[in-house]
């Protein structure tokens, strides 16, 4: 679509005729001479005496070159833009930090997967940070658009992937992991206090943890409670996932209690997924509770074709004034010619 930026300096098309009813005509001394047969000349020429300079009036084609150059200046001075087809751009305001277990226990083979038999017929289980990776993966590929991060626990919270849109890249860092990476125990609690300080950098209104855990909570420097109090004032959503048996004992028994009062503590929710099918069906209720929100931009590709019309005119005016030129110097040579057949 083309439009003008500065359409009221077409308004200075009117000059040239405000210039030619307004301005005074333009008047010039000069010395003359005078004659006793000044009616005798008068006769002769045919032209009646008047004040001032007889000036030859423009042709019809002067006239429109000359006023084609103005119109373009004009045009260009009103910067003329030529406005493309509008893009639209999405993308979602929303943050995920995923947190998951590493522990020791994570390496139980007690995890039964969706489809993975043995010659028998029977499901092989398979360890539980496997049926983690698995499913996990498969969630980030539902999350195009959003930002994705990832802390791994143990015995300490490490950040694995900082908040990132390349689902790619994430889900490399993730296949990374390993059991007791990070440590045999399990301190989800400073994890929790690991994300409160990742999402300050976070300019997304909405801040959402998912924290993937088989074992409760050993000697963590900020309790798992305390921690989830500290999340909700910072806006901070958290969904809580036990993973494993829940015939666990001693630092591998679930502690659902704490996991659930988390959850209820920031809005949101606890789970528990004793194989791969029931850990995918909580990823798609979490993500049935957190849906991406889309906030779109759009904006058209703008061209300035200011050049394109100064140029023009000036060319215009060049090629005008040069014709006139050459017409001129022809006319005189012309006229050489003629006296000086004479």
């Amino acid at each position: 679509m083309f439009e003008f930026a500065h359409p009221w300096m077409f308004l200075a098309l009117l000059l040239p005729f405000g210039a030619y009813w307004l301005l005074p005509p333009y008047k010039e001394r000069r010395a003359s001479v005078r004659v006793p047969f000044f009616d005798r000349l008068v006769g002769i020429s045919a032209q009646a005496p008047q004040d001032g300079v007889a000036m030859p009036a423009r042709k019809w084609p002067q006239k429109v070159i000359l006023g084609a150059g103005w119109g373009l200046l004009v045009a260009a001075l009103a910067q003329p833009i030529w406005v493309g087809t509008p893009v639209v751009q999405e993308k979602t305001a929303r943050d995920l930090m995923i947190a998951v277990d590493l522990s020791g226990s994570m390496e139980t083979k007690d995890f039964l997967p969706v489809r993975r038999q043995n010659e028998a017929g029977e499901d092989t289980p398979i360890s539980r940070l496997e049926g983690a990776k698995r499913v996990l993966e498969t969630f980030a590929q539902t999350r195009a658009g959003d930002r994705l991060g990832l802390i791994v626990f143990g015995s300490a919270p490490y950040l694995q992937a900082p908040f990132t849109a390349d689902l790619k890249t994430w889900t490399a860092l993730l296949s990374e992991t390993e059991v007791a990476m990070a440590g045999p125990k399990t301190r989800f609690g400073d994890a929790i206090g690991l994300a409160i300080k990742l999402f300050k950098g976070s300019a997304s209104a909405h801040k959402v943890l998912i924290v993937v855990t088989d074992g409760n909570d050993t000697d963590s420097k900020v309790p798992p409670l305390e921690a989830a109090r500290i999340a909700r004032a910072h806006g901070i959503r958290i969904y809580a996932i036990a993973i494993g048996s829940v015939e666990s004992v001693d630092q591998e028994a679930l502690d659902l209690e704490v996991l659930a009062q988390i959850a209820y503590l920031t809005d949101g929710q606890a789970y528990l997924a004793m194989n791969q099918a029931e850990l995918a069906d909580v990823y798609r209720q979490i993500e049935a509770l957190e849906p991406a929100e889309y906030e779109t931009i759009s904006f058209a590709p703008r061209r300035e074709l200011f050049a394109y019309f100064f140029g023009a005119s000036i060319l215009l005016n060049a090629f005008f004034f040069s014709l006139m030129l050459m017409w001129s110097l022809w006319h005189r040579r012309h006229v050489k010619k003629e006296r000086a057949h004479v």
